[in-house]
């Protein structure tokens, strides 16, 4: 069995401690029990979980996984603790908001022999499985995906790290993409910001990626892609999957654990959420010029 300590326990947080008190049956996720959770806030049991301290969580023999759930900004020191302390890491996305510390804690977990795992639930949802169907085998020529939501809570970093999820369906369905132009529009009296990236991929089809927030915005993604052949302007609906999307993401992260995961898909993986960390630090870098 891995114990497993949960940081952070507002919603994704309460969500871990769900599924890993009822795993999947038959799942390696079965091989995780929870022995306890940390919060700044001075909380009592959640779902029958007692609070612990961080000090004690790094030096617990019985404790061999952290779980990351807290705001993005403290990731990489939180990631970089457990690590040292010689745990297993998951972690929400953005595991960083810069490339180099990345590349920094990859480093550490590859030297310690301990797996790291930065969850990616937007690529395990069954619409954005029946968009990637559907997109295979197509050639593009131009793209746009169009992300709106509310005002973005401080700790969240910036656009192109905090949105990285949508940067990570562009690379997963176009493969490699360089960046050749970033904007950032902002109104911080009103809350409101926008973010305009111009990417590129391998074969120079053009791409952007707009992040817009601001109070009332709806929580959409909208998307313009047109082929040689037909265009698409809806992510295809699809009925919800029967497993939850944490659910899926720690059983990943379990067979991870398990030794299940091959050499190859982990190195695929890594190399991709590295490639969008780099973009999202070269799109900071052109917003900020």
């Amino acid at each position: 069995m891995f114990g497993a300590v949960v940081i952070g326990v507002g919603i994704a947080g309460q969500v871990r401690i769900r599924d890993l008190l009822a795993p999947e049956p038959g799942s390696p996720a079965e091989k995780l029990a929870v022995r306890g959770f940390i919060s700044r806030r001075s909380l009592d049991t959640q779902q029958g979980v007692g609070p612990i301290s961080a000090e004690e969580a790094v030096s617990r023999e019985d404790i061999h996984v952290a779980i990351i759930c807290t705001e993005n900004v403290s990731h990489e020191d939180t990631a970089r603790t457990f690590l040292q302390a010689g745990k297993h890491v998951c972690v929400e996305y953005p595991i960083t908001l810069n490339y180099k510390a990345a590349v920094e804690l990859w480093d550490l977990a590859q030297r310690k022999g301990l797996i790291l795992h930065e969850e990616h639930i937007e690529l395990l949802t069954e619409d954005y499985k029946q968009l990637k169907r559907e997109v295979e085998g197509k050639t593009l020529q131009e793209g746009t995906l169009h992300f709106t939501g509310g005002a973005l809570k401080p700790g969240f970093g910036f656009p192109a790290f905090s949105g990285i999820a949508r940067l990570t369906w562009l690379v997963d369905l176009f493969g490699e993409l360089s960046v050749t132009a970033a904007t950032m529009e902002e109104d911080a009296e009103n809350s409101y910001s926008k973010m305009t990236a111009k990417l590129l991929t391998s074969d120079n089809r053009p791409l952007t990626w707009i992040e817009e927030r601001g109070p009332g915005l709806p929580r959409s993604k909208n998307i313009n892609f047109q082929f040689d052949k037909c265009t698409m302007t809806q992510i295809p609906p699809a009925p919800r999957g029967t497993v939850g999307l944490f659910m899926q993401d720690l059983i990943y992260f379990s067979a991870k654990l398990a030794g299940q995961v091959s050499p190859e898909e982990l190195q695929r993986e890594k190399t991709r959420i590295l490639h969008c960390l780099e973009l999202a630090d070269r799109i900071q870098s052109l917003c900020q010029q």
